[in-house]
């Protein structure tokens, strides 16, 4: 598996071109669209983690979608999200513990790059070895693209913005209707914040990345035909559903099935 980070799933918000500043659409519109953008993405990201620099010094790239003739962009943000994610996982840890994981020169690092994470919003979210429930609600099965290229098995799914919204804001009225005001509604609620944040033509992608091989040799191992065994979709909009209808046993189905799959895929961390 060549993939730098192969226990990474990806969701991604694609904005039209004309939803930049005129200096970023001249530099994206110079961009070749390819698939090995997400494999620099990695890189880049694996960069900015060992070693952090001033995002001014480090020019970021970006995913590029060329649909029916419009041009959708999906900048990296790596400065952002990595400062955001040291600044976290500092946050985490007591100050006379932090001085062990984060050296002083990585400490000043993400004061420096403080200055960097102002109200832009990230256009990428990720998760380590499991796709987050709340993501598949954003897509129906016929959306979702599946099988094998250079670096292994793959699963993409994409939509509109205006769907995906659609069927977040469903998804946190069955949640909360069920279960009231909770972890799991406010994730959800959550994800709607994040959404509302992009210009109303955009495409919202799902990208399993090196998960989707973890994935299909779980589901072979278990007697399933690989990535078409996959109904994670069709689970979380079937636990949906049993919840908006009041059917419990329907909405305990898909989840336990769900569930159920993403826990062998996790358990390869641990055999790592």
């Amino acid at each position: 598996m060549s993939q730098p980070t192969p226990y990474v799933a990806s969701l991604r918000v694609f904005e039209p071109l004309a939803a930049f500043d005129p200096a970023d659409q001249l530099r994206w519109q110079a961009i070749t669209a390819n698939d090995n953008s997400r494999e620099s993405e990695q890189i880049a990201a694996l960069r900015r983690a060992i070693a952090p620099a001033p995002t001014g010094l480090t020019p970021d790239g970006a995913h590029i979608l060329d649909i029916d003739g419009a041009r959708y962009v999906c900048p990296w943000s790596t400065a952002t999200r990595c400062w955001a994610a040291l600044e976290d996982f500092r946050q985490t840890l007591p100050t006379s513990v932090s001085i062990y994981f984060l050296p002083e020169e990585i400490e000043d690092a993400i004061a420096q790059g403080s200055q960097f994470l102002d109200d832009r919003i990230p256009h990428i979210l990720t998760e380590t070895w499991i796709v987050p429930p709340r993501w598949f609600s954003l897509f129906i099965p016929n959306e979702r693209v599946r099988g094998h290229n250079d670096n292994g098995a793959f699963t993409v799914l994409r939509t509109s913005i205006a769907q995906a919204k659609m069927r977040c804001e469903m998804a946190h009225t069955a949640v909360n209707s069920a279960f009231g005001d909770g972890p799991v509604a406010a994730e959800i609620e959550d994800l709607g914040d994040w959404l509302d944040a992009f210009h109303p033509q955009s495409m919202v992608e799902l990208d399993y990345g090196g998960l989707a091989t973890y994935l299909e040799s779980s589901l072979v191992a278990s007697g399933e035909p690989g990535l078409d065994g996959d109904t994670s979709v069709e689970d979380v909009l079937s636990s949906i559903a049993g919840l908006a209808s009041g059917d419990g046993a329907l909405a305990g189905r898909g989840y336990e099935r769900l569930v159920t799959r993403w826990r062998r895929v996790a358990a390869f961390e641990q055999a790592m």
